[in-house]
């Protein structure tokens, strides 16, 4: 009566203590510790059985430590002393020289051929399922009795409970997590116009969600959007799809694998990471196109405004005026096809200007000589355009009056663009003072903001200087 007293008294300590907390690690580990304690052992190991691979995980132990070399020992039911109790859903008690046991599974990393006895039992839930196993095992020799046997079952099939319950709370947990990791995606999705902060929220939302070495987005243009981390010993890459259509992927690493859970989440993230794709993409086009409708609008405003000057000019060759018109045109249409190629709004004046040079060069003359000195400079988009109508007015006139080589320097000094056209031909008396010039002097001064200098030496140059900024 005493023994049965002890160990019912011993069997709802333990049973108290292992359902003190909803933790599941913090529940096998209090098994381990409150078991060995209850049958005076040495020590004991807690297996939790994981289905999907149908193998028994170590996960708890008290009285020795696993050694960090290959990972935590694992076996099928079946293997070794503790997983046949397992798969024989029965306890088995070996008093002495239970490594010598035909049965006994050795682990590299695992000192448990230091005990001398093991009794080992499953670990049952009351629908007849496999939650794990557990063993205790003592340094000498023991033979454990009947009565401690029946409170080792007892435990383990109230642990049983408690594992479930663990595992639901754990599930939950994850679940929760899983939500609110969602939930931030959501947001920065909804809140943010900008593609790019969409883009970092997800990659660092997964980071954290998954416990990830390192995760990115690919964009189907191979772009690699916000990388972070590093990679690991396992990768997932999911699709982001659109409509049925593939428009990047979500890669995750880790050093540990991926369960079906992190697959079901990263999914999920997948599919928001394709909205926010798709929302900003949609967005950047409506800017785009606004943009866009903008540009055409000034630039027809400035089309409209040439031709009315031209219309206005006295004692005009009616072919030259619409030929003017027309290389006015071309270089606003420059302009907004380099803008476009580049998607920016700043234009490089160095490949502007020699597109205007090719242009003007084949459609007013052959034969004649034209270098270009470009330096890179960069102007925003409506300054370009002013520019460019500077430039082909100033080339124009080098080539329809100038001699046979015509020069062209662009350079940046002291915060000023200089751009001077210059030509070996007769000086400026020789040529006529037209409309040209009026638009060039009228650009020069309010749209850049600048001043135009004539000067004859060797020849004739046209210099226009301006503010970069």
């Amino acid at each position: 009566m005493d023994q049965s007293a002890r160990h019912l008294r011993l069997l709802t300590e333990t049973i108290a203590a292992v359902n003190s907390t909803l933790d599941l690690q913090e529940v096998l580990e209090l098994v381990a510790r409150k078991v060995a304690e209850a049958l005076a052992t040495d020590a004991c190991f807690v297996y939790l059985y994981d289905e999907r691979a149908d193998e028994l995980i170590l996960r708890a132990t008290h009285g020795t430590a696993v050694e960090e070399m290959s990972g935590r020992p694992r076996m099928r039911p079946g293997e070794g002393i503790t997983g046949s109790a397992a798969a024989e859903r029965a306890p088995i008690m070996i008093p002495a020289g239970a490594h010598l046991d035909p049965r006994f599974k050795q682990f590299a990393n695992l000192p448990e051929d230091e005990y001398e006895s093991i009794l080992a039992v499953p670990i049952i839930a009351r629908d007849e399922r496999l939650e794990g196993a557990l063993n205790v095992r003592t340094r000498e020799p023991r033979t454990f009795a009947d009565a401690e046997i029946d409170l080792l079952v007892a435990i383990a099939s109230q642990v049983a409970q408690s594992i479930e319950h663990a595992r639901l709370y754990e599930a939950a947990q994850r679940r929760v997590q899983e939500l609110e990791a969602l939930a931030r995606i959501s947001e920065a999705v909804s809140e943010s116009l900008y593609l790019e902060e969409s883009l970092q929220a997800i990659v660092r939302t997964t980071m954290e969600s998954l416990r990830a070495t390192g995760a990115a987005l690919v964009l189907d243009d191979g772009r690699i959007a916000w990388p972070e981390g590093r990679a690991g010993a396992h990768a997932l890459r999911l699709p982001l799809r659109w409509k049925r259509r593939q428009i990047g992927e979500l890669v995750c690493d880790r050093d540990t694998p991926f369960t079906d859970d992190d697959r079901a989440l990263l999914e999920a993230i997948a599919h928001h990471a394709a909205v926010a794709l798709e929302h900003g993409r949609t967005v950047l086009r409506g800017v785009l196109a606004q943009e866009i409708h903008h540009r055409v609008k000034n630039n027809l405003q400035t089309v409209a405004s040439l031709l009315r000057l031209q219309a206005r000019a006295e004692e005009v060759d009616p072919d030259k005026a619409l030929a003017d018109s027309v290389n006015r045109i071309l270089a606003i249409a420059a302009v907004h096809e380099v803008l476009t190629e580049h998607r920016d709004d700043e234009v490089d004046l160095a490949e502007l200007i020699e597109r205007l040079r090719a242009m003007l060069v084949q459609g007013l003359v052959s034969g004649k000589q034209v270098t270009a000195e470009l330096e890179p400079v960069a102007l925003a988009g409506q300054r370009a355009t002013s520019l460019a109508l500077v430039f082909s007015e100033l080339l124009g006139n080098a080539l329809e009056h100038g001699g046979a080589h015509v020069r062209i320097t662009l350079q940046q000094r002291d915060g000023d663009v200089v751009l001077a056209v210059v030509d070996d031909g007769g000086g400026r008396g020789d040529r006529p003072d037209g409309t040209g010039l009026s638009i060039v002097r009228a650009l020069v001064r309010d749209e850049l903001a600048g001043s135009l200098e004539l000067a004859d030496a060797d020849g004739h140059e046209a210099r226009v200087t301006f503010p970069a900024s």
